[in-house]
């Protein structure tokens, strides 16, 4: 075979990997959503040991002729991490294979704090899923957000419409603050000097909760809609108030926040500095590891698909703290995907 017509042929078998791989990307997550349907990491964590495909089959209540489909699905999630399988032996000694749990399926077990499998199903919902098949066409259209093209009406109003899906969302925002607050209290030094503190956005009040016990010195306040904190109690150093950031956020050493919004003048001029902490993601496409980026890329795909954000680079972070008057920043990325950001005036 010629050579430089072999290469071709050779980049030609890659390329079309590459396109099923991608391509067929959807049955993974279908594949996840059964799993945790079924409640199959649940089953294997009662089980107290690793399961066989027989006992799986068992636990299940399938019909025997389907179990061959069922080991071609944990297959695949075993191959894409969610399982791991390993040898036991059963009663006349002989060798078998068994699935095990890795810490992609244990965040899927219903007495976990926190359980991601309501929010993966709710992100795999039919309903979920259907804004995506429109992309194109909203790209060549005139709205400026997905949901206003798909839906009429931003995702703000439509979470305000509906109740279920506000409640889910919520809950979503809490699983990710309780992953957050597991390493935020380990970062004493962020807090010293502090005599204040506003959180914006805070949702259920997680982080807050964990913040003004770890640190009684602070003063802590939590600012959020007036709906989503009219239920909640404070105590002597935590107050929840109810208000809108876009309008005016109040005044301390130091504003926690997800989502940076004319922060600088909420900030106190006491003499001894303040700054700005931010827990969002920064996206370093040159050193991070592929999976880590990929992830993070998925989320700025899916912000696109919710309100029209973005997630940003670390020189996006600088050009956005520059034109907001501050001076300096730190970024540690010590959340997994998120990062720790510290901007100074």
């Amino acid at each position: 075979m010629d050579p430089i017509h072999g290469n071709e042929t050779s980049e030609l078998l890659q390329a079309q990997t590459h396109l099923h791989k991608h391509m067929f990307n959807f049955i993974s997550s279908m594949s996840l959503k059964c799993a945790i349907q079924l409640g199959i990491p649940d089953i294997i964590h009662k089980h107290g040991q690793p399961i066989t495909l027989p006992e799986l089959v068992s636990a299940l209540q399938m019909v025997p002729a389907k179990t061959g489909h069922l080991n071609r699905i944990m297959r695949l999630l075993v191959h894409d991490g969610f399982f791991a399988k390993t040898q036991v032996h059963d009663a006349s000694k002989e060798k078998k294979e068994a699935y095990v749990l890795t810490a992609p399926s244990k965040l899927h077990l219903k007495d976990r704090d926190p359980c991601f499998a309501p929010y993966v199903l709710r992100k795999l919902d039919p309903k979920a899923l259907s804004i995506w098949h429109s992309i194109g066409d909203w790209l060549l259209g005139n709205e400026l957000t997905l949901p206003e093209h798909v839906h009429g009406m931003g995702m703000w109003d439509l979470l305000s419409q509906n109740p279920e899906a506000r409640k889910q969302f919520d809950e979503a925002m809490e699983r990710d603050s309780k992953l957050v607050s597991l390493v935020l209290c380990d970062c004493k030094s962020v807090f010293e000097g502090l005599g204040s503190i506003v959180e914006v956005g805070g949702g259920t009040g997680t982080v807050a909760k964990i913040i003004s016990e770890a640190f009684p010195h602070l003063k802590y306040t939590m600012l959020d809609l007036p709906y989503v904190v009219a239920n909640l109690t404070g105590n002597e150093n935590l107050n929840y108030a109810g208000g809108d950031m876009f309008q005016a956020i109040p005044p301390a050493d130091a504003v926690l926040l997800k989502i940076l919004k004319n922060c600088k003048e909420a900030i106190s001029s006491k003499g001894k500095g303040g700054k700005v902490i931010i827990i969002d993601m920064v996206i370093n496409e040159m050193t991070e590891e592929h999976e880590l980026t990929a992830a993070k890329l998925y989320f700025d795909m899916n912000l696109i698909a919710a309100c029209n954000g973005q997630e940003r680079n670390e020189k996006q972070w600088e050009k956005l703290f520059m034109e907001a008057g501050f001076r300096n920043y730190k970024i540690a990325p010590i959340f997994g995907l998120k990062s720790l950001i510290e901007a100074y005036p």
